[in-house]
C-alpha cells in the first residue's frame, strides 16, 4: 500500500486539524511522499507555511497556483469547514475531473450532494474520521460512492489506516458513525473532567486527580483491547456484590448514565444529518 499511494499526487482543499493529521500520518509513516502533497486554504497563508515547514509538503492560496493543484491531483481531499462548503466548491468544480477520486471529511455531507455541488460523476469515498487521528489512533467511518472501483477503495484505505483504524459502512450508517468515533472521544474528555472533579472533591491535588483519571482511562482500554471481552463481561468481573463498585454502578444508573450516553450518540448523528442538509438545501440543488 505504501508504494501505491507514493506514485499519487493529493491534494487536500482546507488547512484545518483534521488536514493536518492525515498528512502527519501519510508523511510520518512514508506512506506518502511530501512532494506530491498539496495543500490549499482560501485566505490564511500564514497556516500554509506552517504545513510546508512541517512537512515539506507544497502549499499555495493563489487562485492560479492552488487550481492547478487541485487539477492534477489524483486524489482531491475536501477538508474545508461546512460554512465554508457551498462557496469553495463553487470555486472548485471547474477543476475537479471525473478521473479523479474524491475524498470528503465534510460531516453530514452525502455522495449525492457532493456529486451535485460539484456537478461532477468522479467517485466519491465519504468518511467521517475523529480528532485522535493526530496521535495516529483515529477512528473513521468510510463509505463509497458505487463508482469507485477496488484500487481506489485500497487508496481511500491506506490514506486513513495511516492515522488509526477504518470502518467500511453503507452512507446511511455515516451519521452514527459520528455520534460513536467521530464525536465520541469528547464524551470520554467530559466523563474524565468528572472524575478528576469528583478526586478533587475528595481531597486529591489536582495533578494527582488528573494523573489517576488518565491512567484509569488508558488501563480500561487497553483491558477490553487485549482480552478481546465484551466491556460489560470485564465490568461485571470487577463488580463484588454489595462492594463500592457496585454501589458507584447503582448510583450512575439512578442517573441514568448509560441512557444518557445513548441519547448522546443519536443527538450527536441527527445533528450531523441537520448539518449536511443545511448545506445548499435540496430546493437550490433543483
Amino acid at each position: 500500500m505504501a508504494s501505491s499511494l507514493h506514485s499519487f499526487r493529493i491534494a487536500f482543499v482546507g488547512a484545518g486539524s483534521m488536514a493536518e493529521a492525515i498528512i502527519r500520518g501519510l508523511t510520518e509513516t512514508g506512506v506518502a511522499d511530501p512532494g506530491r502533497i498539496a495543500v490549499v486554504n482560501r485566505s490564511d497563508s500564514g497556516r500554509l507555511e506552517q504545513l510546508h515547514a512541517r512537512y515539506g509538503i507544497r502549499t499555495s492560496n493563489d487562485a492560479n497556483t492552488k487550481y492547478d493543484m487541485i487539477a492534477e491531483a489524483d486524489i482531491v481531499v475536501m477538508a474545508m469547514k461546512p460554512k465554508d462548503v457551498e462557496a469553495t466548491f463553487r470555486d472548485l468544480k471547474h477543476a475537479i475531473s471525473s478521473k479523479q477520486l474524491l475524498v470528503s471529511v465534510i460531516a453530514g455531507l452525502s455522495i449525492a450532494k457532493i456529486a451535485a455541488l460539484l456537478e461532477t460523476s468522479a467517485p466519491i469515498v465519504r468518511t467521517m474520521p475523529n480528532t485522535s487521528s493526530t496521535i495516529g489512533l483515529g477512528a473513521t467511518g468510510m463509505a463509497f460512492s458505487a463508482n469507485v472501483s477496488p484500487e481506489q477503495k485500497e487508496l481511500a484505505l491506506g490514506i486513513f489506516e495511516a492515522v488509526g483504524i477504518v470502518s467500511v459502512v453503507a452512507e446511511p450508517l455515516l451519521d452514527i458513525v459520528t455520534g460513536v468515533s467521530g464525536s465520541g472521544p469528547a464524551y470520554i474528555y467530559y466523563f474524565m473532567e468528572a472524575m478528576t472533579k469528583a478526586a478533587v472533591e475528595g481531597g486529591l491535588s489536582a495533578e494527582e486527580a488528573q494523573r489517576l483519571t488518565l491512567q484509569t482511562v488508558l488501563g480500561a482500554a487497553r483491558m477490553v483491547e487485549l482480552t478481546q471481552e465484551h466491556p460489560a463481561e470485564l465490568r461485571r468481573k470487577v463488580t463484588s456484590p454489595n462492594g463500592t463498585t457496585q454501589a458507584a454502578i447503582e448510583t450512575l444508573d439512578r442517573h441514568q448514565f448509560s441512557e444518557g450516553i445513548v441519547r448522546a450518540v443519536f443527538r450527536a448523528a441527527e445533528r450531523a444529518k441537520e448539518m449536511g442538509e443545511a448545506i445548499a438545501p435540496d430546493s437550490v440543488l433543483r
